[in-house]
């Protein structure tokens, strides 16, 4: 068994000097601190969390100031530090420090820190106890008090704490409110609505993820709380509620994306009558506004297996579609309707050609010419392909390494 002074000689390895190339030691760094790590799991499985438990805080603290000189734009030790946590967290609930202390060291770690690691004080309510959970409070209101008005990391660490300690206490009202007080974005009423729905309170939650969406409808965070609220209708039995919010979002933002959970919606609901016409003519109207939106027409059309309707809106806009966009319909026409695809491929070819910015543009248009050379077979018009390579080659005879590769690629 691992001796308490070869975890102290462990936990020193992960001194870290500031003066130390930040680009240097960033894997062998790592493989300290697992190596730490792993030991103090096997003594915490063992039953030894009391030898492992000042020996993690250590580690903590000390990866915690290393990040601050290493360049961890990878994130390995950021990941072996918020794991690291995890397993002081739980050796302590199998061998408690002080409470009071422990609590101290948490509103320090946060107030004091760089922003790093993430301390999620459920991990640690069974050690902090009702004593230390009362001093965490105190010296959160006390640091609270005196914060800098204009200090960002106090007040984030404040509100993150506080929130905190509502969640903890089991007090749903309370954690609500606290929540409450800070409704700047689409994840702070998911969380409100999160707290509600688990408590069995889903009416509450309807009417919370309604109001984040009217104040903050854009944005991931937003899509995920639209989500949140179409369960939660549907659970209900609330079924038109429920598509009459997809309804809304695609007319408000016609995407692919937005089209795929209104279908996915109103499947599970068996309301899809006539909502692909409705949806299709939605997003043409929007494209004849904000030709932007070409993509996602052309999308949902294929979606909706409607591949002529998406070639020609492809043709349509064709200067207005992503490369991928492009690619993908090419592609899908090819196989059925080669001819047509001749010349938007030799269009394609010749921007990509030009296109200097891009090193990768001669082995991208190598790719999009074994394409066209496919296609010029399928309509038996091997010879017309040929005139077309012999064009390609005289057109750009003084790009040495184009010619280059297409020798190389033998098309």
């Amino acid at each position: 068994m691992i001796l308490s002074d070869d975890l102290t000689v462990l936990a020193n390895a992960l001194r870290r000097d500031r003066r130390r190339d930040p680009l240097k030691g960033r894997r062998e760094y790592s493989q300290a601190a697992r190596e730490l790590a792993d030991h103090c799991e096997r003594m915490v499985a063992d039953g030894n969390a009391k030898i492992a438990v000042p020996v993690l805080r250590k580690a903590v603290d000390r990866m915690t100031s290393a990040l601050m000189y290493m360049d961890d734009s990878s994130g390995i030790v950021g990941t072996d530090l918020h794991h690291m946590m995890g397993l002081y967290a739980r050796a302590c609930t199998a061998a408690p420090p002080g409470p009071v202390s422990l609590a101290r060291w948490l509103v320090a770690l946060s107030f004091d820190g760089p922003g790093w690691p993430e301390i999620r004080l459920a991990d640690f309510v069974p050690a902090l106890g009702a004593e230390g959970l009362a001093e965490l409070s105190t010296e959160v209101d006390k640091r609270a008090a005196v914060a800098e008005p204009g200090s960002w990391g106090q007040q984030f660490a404040t509100r993150d704490l506080q929130e905190q300690l509502a969640e903890v206490s089991g007090d749903v009202d309370l954690h609500v409110a606290v929540l409450a007080r800070n409704l700047n974005s689409a994840r702070q009423y998911q969380r409100i609505v999160a707290a509600l729905r688990d408590a069995g309170r889903p009416a509450e939650a309807i009417d919370w993820a309604r109001r984040g969406l009217a104040d903050h409808g854009g944005g991931s965070h937003a899509d995920r709380l639209r989500d949140m609220l179409v369960d939660l209708q549907i659970d209900a039995g609330d079924v038109e509620a429920a598509v009459a919010v997809r309804r809304a979002d695609f007319e408000r933002r016609p995407t692919a994306n937005a089209h795929r959970a209104l279908l996915l919606t109103a499947r599970r609901c068996a309301a899809d009558a006539g909502l692909a016409d409705w949806a299709i003519a939605v997003l043409r109207a929007r494209v004849a506004r904000q030709p932007t939106y070409a993509d996602d027409l052309v999308m949902v059309l294929l979606a909706e297996d409607r591949p002529d309707e998406a070639w020609e809106a492809g043709l349509d806009h064709a200067d207005m579609l992503s490369e991928r966009g492009l690619i993908d319909l090419l592609e899908l026409r090819r196989t059925s309707h080669p001819q047509d695809v001749l010349e938007p491929y030799q269009k394609m070819i010749g921007t990509r050609i030009l296109v200097a910015a891009d090193k990768r543009r001669y082995r991208f248009a190598i790719g999009l010419l074994r394409n066209l050379r496919d296609a010029y077979f399928a309509v038996g018009d091997a010879a017309g392909f040929a005139m077309y390579i012999d064009h390609l080659r005289a057109e750009h005879r003084r790009r040495t390494t184009f010619i280059a590769d297409l020798d190389a690629a033998a098309l």
